[in-house]
């Protein structure tokens, strides 16, 4: 059973954890291009609490989130960031690379729409094999431009996979506001005619993320079909790097302020205040991750880089250095 507490926990995890990564980028420490989820912790935490450990994950460039609520391991991860050996993909991969196939985190591309067609492969093997399994695609609302969505979409609907594609709308594309890209800021709706169930949800809501992914993951393991799930939510931080971007005039302020009050971290914060959680727990909890973060980052800090065979995937011995 995943409670209030639980869910909230495990925003807060990946909140602090970005957090870090800024505070981390800024010194020096860490040179990967990173794209933080601040902000959009809601959706990978509501969607990946409903799914089992051996469900599949496939992510985006944009993929800190979902790791983690996935199960990744965060010293892998920050040792990953870091460039380092102990690294996920043994330093090879970067920010925009992260998996952890031990915890269904089968992999994170930053080809836009490219974690699509991969997730529908993975329903399909699953659907091959009588397996009582899901697979999940994260994407944003630019993936729904590509022509490989909607050749997926189709695919997984006529053959009935056990696929969820979950969109998560945070309305911009890079600096590119979706209604010029779009027709409407609205993308479920156009869903539905390819016979496929669709939801939009708060994106910023746990709560409401875990309650509908849950049901979907129930109804998809007793009857093989794949679903749509719409995440309404918003980016705080600029597209890629540890700053902010509102100077660039590509989106104003005011509705960052807007989304801002909105925050799931401090909406399900209240929601506990109201349960009784004092500030004692709230502050107990910070510094139980803080702890775990330190540790991740100095665990980091000690692995070895890599060597160059080993970028390169080749034996020892093989690279001549030409």
């Amino acid at each position: 059973m995943h409670t209030k507490a639980k869910l909230y926990g495990q925003i807060l995890r990946i909140r602090l954890v970005e957090e870090r990564l800024i505070e981390l980028s800024k010194a020096g420490e860490i040179s990967s291009l990173t794209h933080l989820s601040i902000g959009q912790e809601a959706v990978a935490v509501g969607v990946c609490s409903a799914l089992n450990k051996d469900d599949s994950v496939v992510s985006t460039h944009r993929c800190h989130a979902h790791y983690l609520a996935k199960g990744g391991n965060l010293k892998s991860m920050m040792a990953e960031l870091f460039g380092r050996r102990d690294g996920c993909c043994g330093g090879r991969g970067g920010s925009m690379h992260l998996l952890d196939p031990g915890a269904g985190m089968n992999l994170s591309t930053p080809i836009v729409g490219g974690s699509i067609p991969i997730a529908v492969g993975f329903g399909l093997s699953i659907k091959l094999k009588n397996e009582k399994r899901v697979s999940v695609a994260f994407f944003g609302d630019g993936g729904v431009e590509e022509g490989v969505f909607w050749e997926s979409l189709n695919f997984a609907s006529v053959h009935k996979l056990p696929v969820i594609f979950v969109c998560e709308n945070n309305l911009y594309a890079t600096h590119s506001h979706i209604l010029k890209r779009q027709p409407s800021v609205d993308i479920a709706g156009r869903i539905a005619p390819h016979g496929v169930c669709t939801r939009v949800v708060d994106g910023n809501d746990v709560l409401v993320v875990f309650w509908v992914a849950d049901q979907l993951v129930r109804m998809i393991r007793e009857e093989n079909q794949p679903v749509f799930i719409e995440a309404k939510t918003y980016r705080l931080k600029e597209h890629w790097g540890p700053g902010e971007d509102w100077h660039l005039g590509y989106r104003s302020r005011g509705e960052g302020q807007y989304w801002e009050a909105r925050c799931p971290i401090k909406r399900l914060e209240e929601d506990l205040k109201k349960d009784g959680y004092t500030a004692d727990y709230f502050e107990n909890l910070r510094i139980r991750i803080a702890k775990e973060i330190e540790e991740a980052v100095e665990f980091a800090r000690q692995s070895p880089e890599p060597s160059i065979s080993e970028l390169l995937g080749l034996k020892e011995g093989i690279w001549n250095g030409k």
